[in-house]
């Protein structure tokens, strides 16, 4: 185990209760958990969706214990942070999806460490969102067997280059690999071949699978888009990734049997946050979808099947729990310790699905808080929901019963005056004790022996506005020149100039890096990725579309940025400036580091003076390459 820093205390003793770690009568299980992304409460046939065809997870939630009241952040990283480390999303340092704040910070200790120390091999397949380089990557966070994509999703900017839903490249234990046919089928294919391999040796495994799918852009394979004929186009293709994970759990499960392990398995269902697009379908009654702090952009589905422990039956569950009650859960199940050291914010919610269990085993009356930031630097009461029992303070402003309303249609703010001030009163306790941590910007490391050579993407620029997150906007040179139509959701273009105004841009992000070893470093920018072997000053063609309602990112074309230099900026100071030649893939630098904490900004200028980022950089030490 790594050595980590020390925590601050935490403020409320429920918020780390744990059971004893004692493994239960049935013995350690292998853990499958899996978790879709974007997949909404009502995005299942079993919720009550009459369009979604999911009979697995119907058949599984049939013969399982579910929870009605279980919420995540409202969007993706977050919830990941939340799920692995049993603390507060903002404890993390992951409060957004972009930006450097959805790197896990190091100091965190993961599920997948402890349960590693406990015994267990640890596989992660699929979206990880938490970290792109060292250390935060899932092999530094305790998954010895990793088959994943980069960033986010599939074709984001720090995935392999033109990446699309089908026939991708992957990182397979730090090498690129090629696969052949659709990414669900793909990651759950990789995590076959680990569940194969460590039944084999009969040892307790944890599989943590986590599809990028239904999030956009929308594709699925052509038979999964013909199930739904005459649906909305992009209802096709999300339900249509939905159908494909449903087939994707049943011959899991069905794996299972075959390898004579289901007995005595755990296997856990659910999702990320609330439903990107199935809400003009069906949304449960709920209000709100992802990225919404009300119900239905965080509260989610979740099922957990173990027939050892008697977890076998359908067990509905309707008390308040939340993602950070996962590592207490997982820790008394398996008997795995937690460092001394850390404290979780979660407690354990085993005997909430337990069909026996006589007692639930959580503190009455606990509060719980969940935020949907996406900003640079957290902003207090920004979309925030603190919850407790059936009651939502909403931005501190609104007070809602869902058990009598749960579509939150109607506040009750000025007639609960007792319960706000309770509700209020938690909220501020736990922002002033989180508050002082989101200052700790993660930072990306530079010459680390484990990982010599740094690849930066434009994904992870610090700045006020969103990056360029996805290959889409590397393409249409997001952040250069004058606003242009088509730029990408939620790229924020500037506002257009006056007439007769020069325009001009000028980048305004940066990567937080820290420098372990002091020394001479080699720093190669780039407009286009390696992959793309592709000159600075060059455009790109569209690449190829695949099935489904949305374009794919690489079918755009690549729009050429005029570059007549290149300059190096770190801390804010232009150290070095170069000419960009004809046929220049990349411009580099070389620059003595001591070892501390930088931003580095570089940027190519065009003959007007505007500026752009260099959407890619690699870092290596001189030498060490």
């Amino acid at each position: 185990m790594k050595m980590i820093r020390p925590r601050l205390p935490h403020l409320f003793l429920f918020a780390f209760f744990l059971h004893a770690s004692i493994a239960p009568a049935a013995g350690r299980p292998n853990i499958v958990f899996i978790i879709s992304d974007d997949q909404g409460y009502g995005d299942l046939g079993h919720t009550g969706n009459p369009v979604v065809k999911t009979p697995h997870l119907d058949a599984l939630a049939a013969e399982s214990s579910s929870l009605t009241d279980f919420h995540v952040a409202p969007t993706c990283s977050p919830t990941r942070a939340a799920l692995l480390t049993g603390h507060w999303t903002n404890r993390t340092g992951v409060w957004h999806t972009v930006n450097g704040r959805s790197m896990l910070r190091e100091n965190e200790v993961t599920v997948a460490e402890m349960l590693a120390d406990a015994g267990y091999a640890t596989g992660h397949f699929g979206k990880w969102h938490l970290g792109d380089n060292f250390p935060y990557r899932p092999e530094d966070r305790g998954f010895s067997e990793v088959y994943r994509h980069g960033g986010g999703g599939v074709g984001q900017s720090p995935d392999l280059w033109d990446n699309a839903y089908f026939d991708g490249r992957y990182f397979h234990n730090g090498e690129i690999v090629e696969a052949g046919g659709f990414c669900t089928d793909v990651f759950f294919k990789a995590a076959h071949r680990f569940i194969r391999e460590e039944a084999g040796k009969k040892r307790p495994f944890f599989a943590y699978i986590t599809t990028n799918a239904p999030h956009s852009p929308y594709h699925a394979p052509q038979k999964y888009l013909d199930l739904y004929e005459g649906q909305d186009p992009v209802i096709a293709a999300f339900y249509g990734m939905i159908t494909n994970i449903d087939d994707n759990v049943g011959a899991t499960r069905e794996l299972l049997r075959e390898l004579g392990i289901a007995e005595n398995t755990l296997f856990i269902y659910t999702t990320d946050n609330g439903t990107s697009s199935g809400a003009k379908v069906f949304n449960a009654g709920m209000r709100g979808a992802k990225g919404s702090e009300y119900e239905g952009g965080h509260r989610v589905p979740f099922i957990a099947h173990w027939p050892a422990a008697g977890w076998k039956i359908k067990h509905v569950d309707d008390t308040l729990c939340h993602a950070i009650d996962i590592v207490p859960t997982l820790l008394e199940i398996t008997g795995a310790e937690k460092p001394e050291t850390v404290k979780l914010d979660g407690v354990s919610i085993r005997t909430l699905l337990d069909p026996a269990a006589e007692e639930s085993g959580v503190p009455e009356g606990r509060f719980i808080v969940t935020d949907s930031q996406r900003v640079r630097d957290p902003i207090k009461w920004k979309q925030t929901a603190v919850m407790s029992g059936k009651w939502r303070l909403v931005n501190g402003k609104e007070l809602y019963d869902i058990a009598s309303d749960p579509g939150q249609e109607r506040n009750l703010y000025a007639e609960q005056p007792d319960r706000v001030a309770a509700m209020t009163a938690f909220y501020e306790a736990w922002w002033s004790e989180l508050e002082p941590t989101f200052s700790q910007t993660t930072e990306i490391y530079l010459g680390h022996p484990d990982h010599p050579v740094v690849s930066l993407t434009g994904h992870d620029w610090i700045q006020e506005n969103l990056p360029p997150w996805n290959q889409q906007h590397i393409r249409e040179a997001a952040g250069y020149g004058p606003p242009r139509p088509g730029g990408g959701k939620g790229n924020k273009a500037k506002a257009a100039p006056a007439a007769g105004e020069p325009v001009l841009s000028r980048h305004v992000g940066h990567w937080a890096v820290k420098v372990v070893e002091a020394g001479r470093y080699r720093i190669a920018l780039r407009r286009w990725p390696f992959e793309a072997d592709v000159p600075i000053k060059a455009g790109l063609p569209a690449g190829e579309n695949v099935p489904g309602a949305t374009v794919a990112f690489r079918a755009r074309p690549g729009v050429a940025i005029p570059a007549v230099t290149a300059t190096l900026r770190i801390d804010g100071k232009e150290v070095a400036t170069k000419p960009v030649a004809e046929g220049d893939l990349e411009v580099v630098f070389e620059a003595d580091l001591a070892a501390t904490s930088l931003t580095l900004a570089p940027f190519f200028t065009d003959a007007k003076g505007n500026e752009v980022g260099a959407y890619f950089a690699v870092v290596s030490p001189v030498g060490g390459e």
